[in-house]
């Protein structure tokens, strides 16, 4: 399966996930604030982000806005995760470079369907997670 970095500030939250996508068979490393996702997408070079937006020291707007506009992590996928849910905030999580976006609470089968589908639409991975 995929190498995901996820981003979430709340440990709980965070934990939960990280059990949740590895029992999906996901292996995943995980950030607590904007800063260190940008250092951990550099040095572990994940398949796809999950980004948190409300997070200290660097939201997760701006820390998306800086992936997309790095050279060795802009082909990266991400999904924005908030419990802000309004259109704004959707319009803002795109047009900071976001592939998709999704409300919390979020549905495991729901986000593991973007997940899939942002791994199998991405030509650099296409090989490796497209169904036979």
């Amino acid at each position: 399966m995929a190498k995901i970095l996820l981003v979430e500030d709340n440990e709980m939250n965070r934990d939960m996930m990280v059990r949740r996508l590895q029992h999906e068979g996901h292996t995943v490393v995980a950030a607590a604030n904007g800063r260190e996702a940008i250092e951990l997408a550099e040095k572990e070079k994940p398949d796809l982000i999950l980004m948190d937006i409300s997070l200290p020291e660097m939201d997760g707007w701006e820390a998306t806005r800086e992936l997309k506009n790095r050279a060795e992590t802009q082909q990266i996928p991400i999904i924005a995760l908030t419990a802000h849910a309004t259109h704004e905030d959707r319009v803002k999580s795109m047009e900071a470079g976001a592939d998709a976006f999704e409300t919390k609470p979020f549905r495991m089968p729901r986000l593991s369907a973007k997940i899939e589908k942002l791994l199998e639409d991405n030509p650099d991975l296409r090989d490796r997670y497209q169904k036979d």
